[in-house]
Order: structure tokens, then sequence, then C-alpha cells
């Protein structure tokens, strides 16, 4: 008989959707050695097994946060913090913070934020050039609109970024005018024009970003990330630093590699290099690609079919590119092995990937079986779900977009589209393995918010949207788990506690499944985490007092 290294008793033990509850746990080598009674835990103690008193709390499967971007949160660490939920719900507030970060920093060193809404300031508009030049005369400054697809820069990044007057807004992008005058507003393509003019983060400092933010999602219960979009900011550079944190065993959390693959990516640098689909290093694993097809539907930019019932009575969104090039990417990317992860918010996009998906389709490289997925997947038609159930194409949604957003997706787009928006029933009754996200920096990691809106459907203002798209509980920790394993390759390793599964565990605070829904908003918080059976993240200290 196997000795338990670890057993957890006295709470109750989430183990998958299907295998429902247990009262305890042990834990052997790694793994889950066995489920079951306390009184069949107990038999599996040894002299040396460490207790785990849950005391009344629940153990959870560690939480998969399945498109996050891990090294710009951690990067974002360092960046003026803009979040309306920070404070910063008036144009004053904003440009306080990033006159104090400038007064910090010698002139011509850049000045980055990252979160403002502009909907969610009392002016309701994004701030200018202008203003911006006022509060930072001497420093180049780029601050980003919390959804990452629209941003805003001064004089001075213009001049770093070669923008003037004359500069035509690039394909798929919006370098924005008024009245024959430049705002600083910049959207989707046309922000790598800043990306490319600004000082690019160290060797030193990506592999920093990387172990602070892994640390931080640890803090959170989350075990596995997707990094969705490895090389936007800092090319090859990126790669680098998750290769050197994995050899050394540095890299703190389970980490899926997407790879940046648009025209200006690393996409086929990276596969001519090696870093293909199936390359594993430690907790590195690599298989998908990453192409965007459209913006955001806050920032009015998700290509729509439709037109947006706010401002420009004919805006439809933004492709970032036409049918022809991006039905080329998604070929050549599929072709060359890697799992597609296309960024499609607004249903004319969607479509447009749809389409190009079943076009890559042949008998020498078939879509079944690739898992394939459209990331967000906001704004679908039935008719196209059903597509993408045939097809074996699964969303990749942000349930917290409902919470943070929703109330926006009203007034941009009108209640039937906002109501109909990210699916969550209709996609798991539908079969597809629809696993849940925060696109952090986008949203805030926080895993708690993202529960309570997949079985609440409510906004951050408490409006419901799309009541019949709720979820059970069990339903929507089955997809913050087993399903982002799912969309990783990794069911058979991980997403349940099962025996033979890795140990990676969440203890909560609180039991979920039991208290009112409403303490997720607020009040619930991860207090342990293991990883592969080893104790990463303590809240209160609960074992090392155990063991003095």
């Amino acid at each position: 008989m196997t000795i338990a290294d670890t057993v957890l008793l006295n709470g109750r033990v989430f183990c998958g959707l299907a295998e429902g509850f247990a009262e305890a746990l042990a834990l052997a080598g790694g793994k889950v050695l066995a489920a079951g009674s306390a009184e069949d835990i107990r038999s599996l103690q040894g002299p040396g097994t460490t207790i785990v008193d849950l005391a009344g709390r629940v153990a959870i499967p560690g939480l998969n946060d399945a498109h996050m971007h891990l090294l710009p949160l951690g990067l974002g660490m360092s960046e003026v913090n803009l979040r309306p939920e920070e404070g910063v719900t008036s144009m004053a507030e904003l440009l306080r913070r990033v006159g104090a970060a400038a007064k910090g920093k010698m002139p011509g060193e850049w000045v980055f934020g990252r979160g403002y809404d502009h909907n969610e300031l009392a002016e309701l508009r994004h701030p200018t050039a202008e203003e911006l030049d006022r509060v930072a005369p001497d420093n180049p400054v780029y601050i980003k609109r919390t959804c990452g697809h629209v941003g805003v820069i001064n004089s001075r990044a213009m001049q770093e970024a070669g923008i003037g007057h004359n500069t035509p807004s690039p394909d798929g992008g919006l370098i924005e005018r008024r009245d024959n005058r430049l705002t600083g507003l910049l959207a989707e393509s046309a922000l790598r024009l800043v990306v490319e003019a600004m000082p690019r983060p160290s060797a030193a400092q990506l592999r920093e970003a990387i172990e602070k933010a892994g640390h931080y999602m640890l803090s959170q219960g989350f075990t596995s990330v997707m990094d969705a979009g490895v090389g936007m900011t800092a090319g090859m550079d990126e790669i680098a630093a998750y290769e050197e944190a994995a050899r050394e065993g540095a890299l703190p959390v389970r980490t899926w590699v997407c790879i940046y693959g648009n025209a200006d990516g690393i996409g086929d640098e990276a596969h001519a290099a090696g870093y293909r689909f199936g390359r594993e290093i430690g907790l590195l694993r690599y298989g998908a690609m990453k192409v965007f097809g459209d913006g955001s539907a806050g920032g009015l930019t998700a290509a729509m079919s439709e037109p947006y019932i706010v401002g420009d009575p004919d805006n439809r969104g933004i492709f970032i590119y036409p049918d022809e090039r991006m039905h080329a990417f998604l070929k050549h990317y599929h072709e060359l092995g890697y799992q597609l992860a296309i960024h499609a918010i607004g249903d004319a996009a969607i479509e447009q990937v749809i389409t190009g998906i079943e076009k890559a389709d042949s008998a020498e490289h078939p879509i079944k079986g690739r898992r394939h997925r459209i990331e967000h997947c906001g704004f679908l038609t039935d008719a196209q779900l059903a597509r993408m159930a045939g097809a074996g194409i699964d969303p990749l949604p942000q349930p917290c977009f409902i919470y943070e957003f929703g109330d926006l997706y009203v007034t941009n787009l009108g209640e039937q589209r906002a109501h109909s928006s990210y699916p969550m029933r209709k996609w798991l009754d539908g079969g597809l393995h629809a696993a849940a996200s925060s696109d952090a920096p986008v949203c805030a990691t926080d895993p708690f918010k993202n529960l309570f809106t997949m079985v609440t459907r409510k906004t951050k203002r408490g409006t419901v949207i799309g009541e019949d798209q709720r979820i059970s509980m069990e339903e929507a920790v089955h997809a913050y788990t087993a399903l982002g394993a799912y969309t990783q390759f990794a069911e058979e390793r991980l997403g349940r506690l099962v025996p033979g599964q890795l140990a990676d565990i969440a203890v909560l605070s609180h039991d979920i499944f039991a208290v009112p829904v409403e303490m997720l908003e607020n009040e619930v918080r991860c207090d342990l985490t293991l990883l592969g059976g080893e104790i990463v993240f303590d809240r209160h200290g609960q074992m090392a007092a155990a063991a003095q």
C-alpha cells in the first residue's frame, strides 16, 4: 500500500464535474493518490504524512487561466495603474497619476500606463495628447485603454513613433484626427507604431515579470495559464526569458505558450528555431499560434455585421486583415502544426475565422482533433456556434467581460446583442469546451469575480446580462479547470482531482458551492495553493504553523 505524502481532511473536495465531491484527498509523488471518505483517506496516512486541515473549507483543482498575458501582466505591475476600480474615475485623477509618474523620471524616459476606461470616467471620453502634454511635457507617454486595443500617446511619443499630421492610418488600424488635428488616440495595428518605437524591456526585466506575475497567479489559486501572445512586446527575447525560467525551475506556473503570429510577429521565426507544438521544458509547453482578427466591443473596434449604435452610424469595427490574408495565415499555421488561437470578438470577425479554418481543412491536414480556438468569440450567432461544434473549434471566452463591460455592451450594441454575448450555457450545452479566462491585464485576474459572473450573469453595476446563459457553480469551476486543461491538450494530466492526475489544488477560504454566491464578489480568497503536491502559496502561514 502506498502511503500518502499529504492528505486533505475536514472539509470538502470538488474532484470534477462528473466525479462530484469527496470528503478527503490523498496525494503521493506529486499526484492524486485517492479521493474518498475521511476514513478511507486516513488509512493511507503514515508517520511522515503532512495533514492539511481544511477546517470546513473546500479544495478544488488548481485553476487554469486559459487566456491571459502572463508576461505583460508582470511588466504592467510597474506601470501607472489607471483602472477604475483603483480610483481612476475622472480625467483629473488620470492626469494626476500620469503627471506624478513623469515627475519621477528623467526627461525623455517613457511613462506607461494601463487600464483606463473612458466609459468609467466622469467625462465619458478618452484623454487627449494635449492633456498628456500638460502633465508630462518632457516625457513620451503611452497609456492603454483597459481592452488593450486602444491607446493614447502624447506629442513626445508621436515624435518617437514617427507619427505626424500626414501619417496615414495603417491597414487594420486607426490614427484618430478631429478637425484635422491628431488627438493622440490610436487603435489596433496603429499601436504597433508605438510598440516599435518604445524601449524594449531587458532580459532581466522580462524574467522578473514572468516570475512576479506567476507568483501572483499562484496567490489566487491558479496553477496553469496560457500566455496569449508571446513575442508581442519584445519578440524572441520573450521566448528566451521563458526558456531560461523553465530550465532553472523558476517558472512559477504551468504555462501553455501561444506565440504571436501576426505579420509583425515571430511565428515563422519561432517555428524555424524549433519552438513548435509539443515542445516541453519544465513547466513550459508550446502549442498555439495567435493571430488578431479584430478589436474590442468596448473600444468600438470589434468587427460586427451590423453597425454600433453609438458614434459613427456606419461603424462596424475593424478587420485587422482582409479575408484572403487572414485565411492564408490560418492555413499556414495550421499546416505548420500549431493549434490556432485566433482573436475574434465580433460576429463578422468570427465568420472570417470560421470560414478560414474550414478552408484550411484537407486530407493531409485535417482540422478535426486540432482543437483550434477562437479567442473571446463574444458575439457569435447560433449558426456559427453549430459550425464550430461540427469542426471541433472551441471558444475561449472571458466571462469577466460581462462583469466589467456588460453595461457598455448594452450602450454600444443594444440589449439584444449584449444579452446574447458570451453564451456559456449554449456553449456547454452544445458540447464546446468553453474554458474560462481573464485576458489579464485586460480584466483583473480575480477568479472569484469570474465565477460569480458565470453563475449570476451580473455586471459590476448589478445589471443582469443574458440571464438564460447562467451556469451552475460546479459547471463554472469545470470551465475554469478541466476545460482549460482540454484546450491545452492536458486533460489526462490535470484539471480534476482523480487518481493519477497532478496534485494541483486550490484551497479556498469558503465553500463556494454552499455560501451565497454574492460572497464571491468580494469575500472569497484562495488560502492555499499546491502545485504538483507542493505548497507554493499559504496565505495565513497555516502549514508553517502546523509544522512547529
